[in-house]
């Protein structure tokens, strides 16, 4: 049932224009699919459709899914831009942020040093950083964690 959940989650994300085209959004939902897939199937973990369970592990798969896909997308800009190649928009990184790539795109900002300097580029990132905080404590507070 993880990945009924994944796939509807995937289906109503692909809606919004910054996922049409971001290939690193495809392959990390192909990622995503395959790992739930790969553990219903190997470890048996069934769960219910929109459960509370099956939110959680969502997250266990997403998070660090979604942080090494930002970290490639990160890496792939960086190397177009050193080779005068065609560069990944910057919505599409945005776009990954937002879905919770956070801490690969700070890791990526970092260690390649790349878009850490471009005003524009930054604001847009701590706004989503302000997003993603309201967005936890919001959940947080449904799942009465807190």
């Amino acid at each position: 049932m993880i990945i009924t959940f994944a796939s509807i989650v995937f289906g109503f994300i692909f809606l919004f224009s910054g996922v049409r085209k971001n290939t690193f959004y495809i392959l990390y939902a192909m990622s995503m699919i395959g790992l739930a897939y790969w553990a219903e199937t190997m470890w048996g973990w069934n769960v219910r459709p929109f459960s509370k369970n099956a939110f959680l592990l969502f997250l266990l798969f997403h998070i660090p899914l979604i942080n090494i896909f930002t970290f490639l997308a990160y890496g792939r800009d960086k190397h177009c831009a050193k080779n005068n190649l065609w560069r990944i928009p910057e919505i599409h990184l945005h776009t990954l942020e937002l879905l919770g790539g956070t801490i690969g795109a700070i890791i990526a900002q970092k260690l390649f040093h790349h878009k850490n300097k471009k005003k524009s580029y930054m604001a847009t990132f701590f706004a989503t950083i302000i997003i993603q905080v309201g967005l936890i404590i919001y959940i947080l507070k449904q799942f009465n964690f807190f």
